[in-house]
């Protein structure tokens, strides 16, 4: 499939959403609707907790959260590190979703690199809760902001903290047989493909890896580069959209608000680099919700979008 007939038939999907679970809806005519894009992949499909964010959702129990995604044809859930283990666990269990990443809850408010070592010391804690977390519930990885670089915090702090930081829960790491996967963010660190390479290689260790963002490179670089030198580092991939075109007329930020295959995250490259890098595990959606959808059909339409990558 190349580009043009790949957006032509996303755009097509994306007008038949929402879909549920793959299953092909039967409208009041009585005519059936197109079936769902055809997938060649067998990557599973997660969904980050914390994008369940509408008003709305708020108000659901953690349970009726994985109810919404198991309906919708998620096989598995994200979720922040600290939530109530028995919940999620419950939650877990009773809808038959898989965890296979927790997200480090205190990263930004206590990141690693913070000049104050009890605020280190917090984010240390929080990493070492978090790979417990991940250990109870499954996962295989946790998804960490290793640093933050700041007018206060020079680049050269940063890398020299984060690293004494995360090498004192590489043993925890390796005891539980739990990744800690180092994301890219926009953070104003580790900003290109070699550089996060050789960052993750510098712990000479198998349970430090990458977790990739598609989205999060776009305004800078191209996705399937970082692919390219990442490569076997990679234990999980965030499925996310980013248009150059809204950045440069509304704003750095504004990028994010496009719909997933609407943006420049360029999918028919993306998919066959993750191909030739080997890479077969889950791609987790961490998307923009645009105004006006409910949580089912939000997340109908984010799951057939998932297909319509998973089929490039």
């Amino acid at each position: 499939m190349n580009r043009r007939t790949f957006l032509r038939s996303t755009a097509a999907l994306a007008a038949l959403a929402p879909l549920a679970s793959g299953a092909v809806a039967q409208p009041a005519s009585g005519t059936p609707s197109a079936a769902p894009a055809k997938s060649k992949r067998t990557n599973p499909k997660g969904f980050m907790y914390q994008m369940l964010n509408s008003e709305t959702a708020k108000k659901l129990s953690t349970l009726e959260k994985f109810q919404l995604l198991r309906n919708a044809g998620f096989d598995g859930v994200e979720p922040p590190s600290a939530m109530s283990q028995a919940e999620v666990l419950a939650a877990r269990d009773a809808t038959g979703l898989k965890i296979p990443s927790v997200c480090i809850s205190t990263h930004w408010a206590k990141p690693l690199s913070d000049p104050n070592p009890t605020a280190r010391e917090v984010g240390l804690e929080g990493l070492k809760q978090g790979l417990r977390d991940a250990k109870a519930y499954g996962a295989s990885s946790v998804l960490l902001v290793p640093a933050v670089v700041n007018k206060q915090v020079s680049y050269a702090e940063a890398y020299a903290r984060s690293i004494a930081e995360i090498k004192k829960a590489v043993p925890l790491a390796e005891e539980l047989g739990v990744a800690i996967a180092i994301e890219n963010v926009w953070n104003w660190f580790l900003l290109s493909p070699r550089e996060a390479a050789d960052y993750v290689d510098s712990f000479k260790s198998p349970f430090v890896k990458w977790h990739f963002d598609v989205g999060n490179v776009v305004s800078t670089g191209w996705p399937e580069q970082w692919i390219q030198t990442l490569g076997p580092r990679i234990a999980k991939v965030h499925v996310k959209e980013y248009s150059r075109k809204l950045r440069d007329s509304k704003g750095l930020r504004e990028g994010f608000k496009v719909d997933l295959l609407a943006g420049d995250s360029d999918w028919p490259a993306v998919m066959p680099a993750l191909d030739a890098v080997g890479y077969k595990g889950w791609l987790i959606a961490e998307q923009w919700r645009a105004e006006g959808l409910t949580d089912q059909a939000y997340l109908e339409q984010l799951s057939a979008k998932l297909d319509a990558i998973l089929a490039v």
